[in-house]
């Protein structure tokens, strides 16, 4: 899925932010001049067997597992390998997972700080250009569970 494509289909408001390559949510923030609490990383979780579930938090902070087991009826949740990122998102270069879980078949969980943001920051479909669109905008296109996942 290329994300800018798929953003102007949806006819949605958004600004693409190229960057030095970066690695991080944080480096990202750092490369952007953006507050790293407004900036989305998007991390891959397994969930038990082979079920994935996007997970979206702050860069600035972690995914609370215990948190999201529970969300998820107790199923155990463990960080996915960069491999598994690969496989579920072959579109975007490696170690890129946006945060359109439901584009790639799986669930998409967000912290509920960032849905006190007007806009999110995240990773387009490469380590050098991010994305910018208001959060109700990504609320409406990707209708994802909100909760308190960050810790």
């Amino acid at each position: 899925m290329n994300i800018p494509a798929f953003l102007e289909e949806q006819h949605c408001a958004f600004a693409v932010m190229p960057h030095p390559t970066t690695y991080t949510a944080q480096e990202m923030a750092h490369e952007l001049h953006v507050p790293g609490r407004e900036v989305a990383k998007t991390v891959l979780l397994r969930a038990g067997g082979d079920d994935y579930v996007v997970a979206v938090v702050p860069a600035h902070k972690r995914v609370d597992l215990h948190r999201t087991s529970e969300l998820f009826g107790g199923r155990e949740m463990t960080l996915a390998h960069e491999a598994d990122m690969q496989e579920h998102c072959p579109d975007c270069e490696r170690g890129v997972l946006p945060p359109f879980g439901s584009r790639y078949g799986m669930k998409t969980i967000v912290d509920e700080s960032l849905a006190d943001d007007e806009a999110i920051v995240f990773e387009g479909n490469t380590h050098n250009e991010a994305i910018q669109m208001r959060f109700d905008e990504f609320r409406r296109l990707e209708e994802p569970l909100i909760a308190p996942i960050a810790q």
